[in-house]
């Protein structure tokens, strides 16, 4: 039997809990293979008036506030409503995901040269207590992508939950060693006050601290499950966006620099139009200044099935995600093995599985 919650003394059909989850789980994923994919590119006479029009740069601006209202309210609901386990579950994942959409506004602030939006991105990261997240996209992840030494470069044959602890704590150690790089060079403590990871954990231990002050410990029951989840959306990305795709390396012993070839793209409009054009993830690695409306299509890169929504579910099965991904990782590379980024354990294991050519 369904029950209700009550909210501010309105009953509400508890239903309604699981809506966020259905959305993005199914609903979207639905809309993308119904509707199926844009592969229009702006003209490249627009590009320069595109980059400079506000209108794109203010719907991310406008974006944060909701995000911050609606993940705030949620983990007070969460404190103060007696729910089911499962409502429970529910209401957490989905304020997570919602958590994570914020790191995705993030993402596209972060990669501007002016200040305010860099910083608006690193505050913004604060709510979920992942500040780390800007130093090490920007100047770690984009740096050493599509490499066996990139933690946020998924391999073949690397379920993602593997993938996630070996990610998420690697991101958050190279963050910390390059910000402390970075001000070892001006001749600053790690602990100065320009330490950007410092700056937005002050934010963090603010928002939290007021809540778990206000609501008491439970609130921390709330707030921990909250931000993994959201994190973990951020790692569902990295994982499906450079799965088994790998740089070569030059004559120098350098990799080669990155190309649109080196990431996986999605075309699909409706989850595009939900991720501020993320999935466009080629054209963003390769000219990681442009902003969302100026991302482009290129002819034969690797292409997802589906959009990240479909994605992250597939992952989420990774004996499903495996029967799908590596045959097509393998036809996307041509059988390359020098171009595919090999989970060590499982490599000579997928090599005779799939008939592929020894490396030299």
């Amino acid at each position: 039997m369904v029950g209700t919650v009550a909210v501010s003394g309105f009953g509400v059909s508890s239903w309604i809990l699981f809506f966020p989850f259905v959305f993005y789980y199914f609903f979207v994923p639905f809309l993308d293979f119904l509707i199926g994919e844009d592969i229009s590119n702006p003209p490249e006479s627009s590009i320069e008036a595109l980059e400079a029009d506000a209108y794109y740069r203010w719907i991310t601006y406008a974006t944060i506030p909701i995000l911050w209202i609606a993940v705030i309210f949620n983990c007070i609901f969460l404190c103060t409503s007696s729910l089911t386990t499962l409502e429970w579950i529910a209401t957490v994942m989905s304020t997570g995901s919602v958590l994570g959409f914020g790191l995705n506004v993030s993402h596209e602030l972060g990669h501007k040269l002016q200040t305010v939006p860099r910083k608006i991105a690193l505050f913004n990261t604060a709510l979920g207590a992942y500040g780390h997240f800007s130093i090490e996209h920007n100047r770690g992840h984009h740096r050493h992508v599509s490499t066996p030494e990139d933690p946020a470069s998924s391999k073949m044959g690397e379920s993602i939950y593997q993938f996630a602890r070996r990610e998420m704590p690697g991101a958050a150690l190279r963050a910390w060693r390059l910000e402390a790089d970075r001000l070892q060079r001006q001749n600053k403590s790690v602990w100065h006050f320009e330490n950007e990871i410092l700056q937005a954990l002050c934010l963090t231990a603010l928002v939290h601290g007021s809540l778990i002050s206000l609501y008491g410990l439970e609130m921390v029951i709330v707030l921990i499950p909250v931000g993994i989840w959201g994190a973990f959306q951020l790692t569902s990305a990295n994982y499906v966006e450079h799965y088994g795709i790998q740089r070569l390396k030059t004559a120098n012993g350098n990799y080669e620099n990155c190309q649109p070839h080196h990431s996986w793209n999605s075309n699909h409009l409706v989850s595009n139009l939900v991720l501020f054009q993320l999935q466009r993830h080629s054209d963003h690695h390769a000219h990681p200044g442009r902003s969302y409306q100026s991302l482009r299509d290129f002819p034969e890169l690797p292409r997802l099935p589906s959009g990240y929504f479909g994605m992250f579910f597939l992952a989420y099965l990774p004996p499903l995600w495996y029967r799908v991904m590596d045959p097509l990782l393998i036809k996307t590379l041509n059988g390359d093995v020098s171009r595919i980024n090999f989970l060590p354990s499982a490599k000579n294991r997928l090599i005779k599985k799939f008939g592929l050519a020894a490396p030299n």
